[in-house]
């Protein structure tokens, strides 16, 4: 369990600049009237605050940062950060910048490495789904090709943080579907824009991948991410609503925009051999919710670690690390964006049930881990500026390029 330490900072009184990062660190303040304005914490913008505070936790004293977001307020909306691919990667500070975001944190975990496969490889493509502006951009890899720590017991990598054309924040769960047309019948789709797909699935590839190569989607199973890579395969490209191209190994380089790719393994690319260059083709895809009715605007995927006021069950409360994560409060109309320092006097870190506690201590209902590590980092617009700031140390001394985040933005 953790709790508030005495000293606490605040946003606005900064005294030291960390050159090597960029990075602001807070003084401390003392007296009930600086410590209030601390808890207030920063404007960033109207609906939008920022503020750092110290906490007492199992290893130690760590360090957060904070920022709220109103979403109640009809001029502050949440989207989705990203390169303007799911196969690359930047710092969040970039994203946030190119976006005109007044702030930000890191988002879903990635594939980050390719160590079992050596000959291919990492795309960079975060795990779970992916809503930008309403539009479907991926869906979530097979458990088993999951990257991070172990999911809870009961949840799936289609977990999704969202939030829904009402402007309300929620947890939910999106699943892939969609259907692959050909003149011999239809073929269900098992995976869209995804660094992994199931075994003996078809997958579709559009010109919101990038140009990684989609050999790595037939590697590995949907139980084990280190198995080889399948040696049964096929691609068909489909353009105009015909097969253009057919190939016996998936390909690599950019999808032009009205153009589908279809990548299959085992049964899956035993069905698309079928196919002829000429014959029609339709795929259809989207996004389905289990949990709300109304549509999504922004989704990404990790891990719940509470749910109506609870912990998740199965929390690791044993393993602490440098974490990201967001809170959600009041009805889903408040979100709460939470990093934990990496700098090294407070890289002992929250564990899972440690962050699911603060988040409910600070208001939150249902909370939402996020990758952390060398991935976290928070970033605010001071007023007045034309770029975003990182407001915590990253552990790796630098930031890490990473795939999506949250993006907080205000009219102007």
């Amino acid at each position: 369990m953790t709790r508030r330490h005495g000293r606490i900072t605040a946003g606005r009184a900064v005294c030291t600049v960390l050159t090597a990062f960029g990075v602001l660190a807070g003084a401390a303040l003392t007296g009930a009237a600086q410590a209030a304005a601390a808890a207030a914490g920063t404007t960033i913008a109207a609906g939008v605050t920022y503020r750092q505070f110290d906490l007492s936790a199992v290893k130690g004293t760590t360090h957060v940062h904070l920022v709220s977001v109103d979403l109640a307020n009809p001029h502050v909306r949440v989207d989705l950060l990203y390169p303007g691919k799911i196969a690359a990667r930047s710092p969040v500070s970039a994203l946030a910048d190119s976006a005109g975001a007044v702030a930000g944190v890191n988002g879903d975990f990635f594939n980050i490495d390719e160590a079992q496969h050596p000959d291919v490889e990492a795309t960079g493509a975060s795990v779970g789904p992916v809503i930008a502006q309403g539009r479907p951009l991926k869906a979530a890899v097979p458990r088993g090709q999951r990257f991070g720590p172990a999911l809870p017991p009961g949840t799936t990598t289609e977990e999704v943080f969202g939030v829904g054309t009402d402007r309300r924040a929620r947890l939910d769960r999106l699943r892939l579907a969609g259907s692959v047309r050909t003149p011999d019948g239809r073929l269900p789709l098992g995976g869209l824009n995804q660094y992994a797909l199931p075994v003996n699935s078809v997958g579709a590839f559009t010109a919101q991948w990038g140009s990684a190569s989609r050999l790595r989607a037939t590697c590995g199973t949907d139980t084990d991410r280190a198995a080889a890579c399948s040696k049964d395969t096929y691609e068909v490209t489909v353009r105009g609503g015909r097969v253009a191209s057919v190939s016996a190994t998936p390909g690599r380089g950019t999808v032009a925009a009205g153009t589908t790719v279809l990548v299959g393994r085992e049964a899956g690319a035993q069905q698309l051999r079928k196919l002829s260059v000429g014959e029609r083709v339709a795929v259809q895809k989207w996004l389905a919710a289990t949990g709300s009715k109304t549509p999504y605007r922004f989704a990404l995927g990790g891990v719940p670690v509470l749910r109506a006021g609870r912990p998740v069950a199965g929390l690791d409360g044993a393993t602490a690390a440098v974490r990201t994560a967001v809170g959600i409060a009041d009805g889903g109309r408040r979100l709460l964006l939470l990093a934990v320092d990496g700098a090294p006097a407070y890289r002992g870190g929250l564990t899972v049930a440690e962050v699911a506690d603060e988040l409910r201590a600070l208001g939150s209902v249902d909370a939402f881990g996020l990758d952390g590590g060398g991935s976290t980092t928070l970033v605010t617009r001071a007023p007045g500026a034309h770029a975003v700031t990182v407001r915590n140390h990253p552990s790796g001394g630098a930031e890490r390029p990473v795939p999506n985040g949250i993006g907080v933005f205000t009219a102007s």
